[in-house]
């Protein structure tokens, strides 16, 4: 938890969804004055507001794309997280250029929005599809992340903090695979595998939010945050939910889906060569290099790192067992099973 929200005003862009809700759970009950929700759903907004009943919730009708309405969300904010994206790999490949109006003109919006009205911190959400993209969500991510380190080289001592921060798959999050293997199971459908090998990091939303809280704590301008995290293959995911419902459904193999790759990559080896291991999270620092390359090329340049990315196929990969009892730490899960 941030030590001191004593009287500050927070705004959540994007706050309807997942993070945004289970952010707003954690803060709504200090001493914070204010919190912010900043979306363009109102009916999401509206069942939050009913939901909460909760005068410190305030919520604001907007998009990320139009300035103005940023602006007027913005005004008198001490910490913003930004959480706004089109995150669907399938849905950002068939409409790129939705993709960049939100994830890379709206974060720009966001970005210059903070500096404008001189917030305490802003924190930005990437993504491990981010790190050597294939794919439109991925790449206009990454180019988020680098809107936001450009941005970060001009400011000075005193000015708005802006950082971003990295996290794999977040289980149970709207859209992902987990509900979805539920939902197969229950309705005794065949699960949809895509391919058996592929892994991916598996991260609880809380620790998604841990690692958001940790870098608005410990951030300095244009640091990149990367949350370590355990991975598995989908197959061992798909038979780990059969395992706790008790299912023998069947597996279907339906092939990759568009942009996927077969592993994701949480940090680069330059970025590992760089960074600094806080325990359960890397900092990597902005190059604040300028634009003067001639000095170089006059004094060389490091020795090339010889250290391996970090990607879900060489962190630590968890057995169908293990894939289990992480499981049963999601209240959704337990839901579902009844317990």
């Amino acid at each position: 938890m941030i030590n001191d929200l004593e009287n500050k005003i927070i705004l959540i862009t994007g706050g309807t969804g997942s993070f945004g809700n289970e952010l707003l759970q954690l803060v709504k009950d200090t001493e914070v004055r204010e919190v912010r929700i900043f979306s363009r759903d109102e009916l999401k907004q509206e069942q939050m507001r009913v939901r909460l009943n909760n005068p410190k919730v305030k919520f604001y009708i907007g998009d990320v794309r139009d300035r103005a309405s940023v602006d007027a969300a913005m005004e008198g904010v001490d910490l913003a997280f930004h959480a706004a994206a089109l995150k669907q790999v399938p849905s950002c490949e068939f409409f790129p250029m939705q993709a960049v109006l939100t994830n890379i003109v709206g974060s720009h919006n966001v970005v210059e929005s903070a500096i404008a009205h001189r917030i305490q911190s802003l924190v930005c959400l990437s993504t491990d599809k981010a790190v050597f993209p294939v794919n439109a969500m991925g790449m206009s991510k990454g180019m988020m992340e680098k809107v936001v380190t450009a941005a970060a080289r001009r400011l000075k001592e005193g000015d708005t903090v802006i950082s971003s921060v990295r996290y794999g798959n977040v289980m149970y999050s709207r859209g992902s695979v987990i509900p979805l293997f539920i939902d197969q199971i229950k309705q005794g459908k065949p699960l949809t595998v895509t391919d058996p090998e592929m892994t991916r990091f598996l991260l609880s939303l809380r620790s998604a939010i841990d690692l958001v809280l940790f870098a608005f704590e410990n951030a300095g301008q244009g640091d990149i945050f990367v949350r370590k995290a355990p991975a598995c293959t989908v197959q061992d995911l798909a038979q780990a939910l059969g395992n706790l419902f008790e299912s023998d459904v069947p597996v279907h193999v339906i092939g990759t889906r568009h942009a996927e790759k077969l592993f994701e990559t949480l940090a680069t080896a330059g970025e590992i060569a760089k960074a600094h291991d806080m325990g359960d999270y890397l900092r990597v620092r902005m190059d604040d290099r300028d634009l003067n390359y001639a000095k170089y090329f006059t004094e060389g340049s490091p020795k090339e790192s010889t250290l391996e990315d970090y990607t879900s196929h060489n962190t630590q990969r968890l057995t169908v067992p293990e894939v289990e009892k992480l499981l049963l730490t999601l209240a959704d899960v337990r839901r579902e099973l009844g317990l």
